[in-house]
């Protein structure tokens, strides 16, 4: 019957999905693909019990918080930034040894007055007194940069959503700053972007997620036994 099949959801593509397969077959769960690598679809060999769905990383969390989706592996930073009604229906079961990544707020190089969030702090009210008008953040994650910030006092700007190279958007003045996921931060220093001095957001690293509403379901708590032993 379909509601005792125990849905996994993984990451479509990156890292994260090539580190969340070796955990599976670490724990004797190997997953392929009746029509080859594209396929959003997976089975886990001799376990007919189990299917996987890759979805992107956002998507993930929605799919997982309606119960559409009973575990899922994805990062801690996309779970912090959801809606509260999403995080309140998904358990943080352990979390994974990969996928370690910061969260931070940066500037450009050009930028030597400013070095850590106080300094942003009297820039941005300089800037709004001048221009009448906010700093620009360039972001993917808007709720946690601006909680972030007004915990700090600062509150004269605004979050520009970015929807891809969240780099570029100081160089093409899209943006002032940016707050962006680094793991490396080799693309930062490329893009001549510094982070502050105290603009550590989050501490982030790839958990084992389970549905609230999907947790009384046959096997799912032996499966997330398995998988955080």
């Amino acid at each position: 019957m379909i509601n005792s099949v125990i849905k996994i959801g993984l990451v479509s593509k990156g890292r994260l999905l090539s580190d969340s397969k070796n955990l599976l077959k670490k724990k004797k769960l190997h997953i392929y693909s009746e029509r080859g690598e594209r396929e959003l679809l997976g089975k886990v060999k001799g376990k007919s019990n189990l299917l996987v769905y890759f979805y992107h990383a956002r998507e993930l969390l929605d799919q997982l918080a309606t119960g559409n989706l009973d575990v899922a592996i994805s990062g801690l930073d996309l779970l912090k930034e959801s809606e509260i009604n999403i995080q309140k229906n998904i358990k943080v079961e352990k979390k994974l040894n990969f996928g370690f990544a910061n969260l931070v707020l940066a500037v450009r190089e050009e930028f030597i007055d400013v070095f850590t969030t106080l300094d942003l702090d009297e820039v941005a009210e300089q800037y709004f007194k001048k221009y009448k008008k906010l700093i620009r953040i360039g972001t993917k994650y808007p709720t946690l940069t601006k909680n972030f910030l007004f915990e700090r006092g600062v509150t004269n700007f605004t979050c520009s959503r970015s929807l891809g190279s969240t780099e570029l958007m100081p160089a093409t003045n899209s943006a002032m700053l940016i707050s962006d996921i680094v793991s490396s931060g080799l693309t930062m220093r490329q893009n001549k972007l510094v982070p502050l001095v105290d603009g550590l957001i989050l501490k982030s690293q790839a958990c084992l997620f389970s549905s609230k509403k999907g947790v009384k379901k046959k096997g799912v708590k032996s499966l997330i036994k398995l998988l955080s032993s």
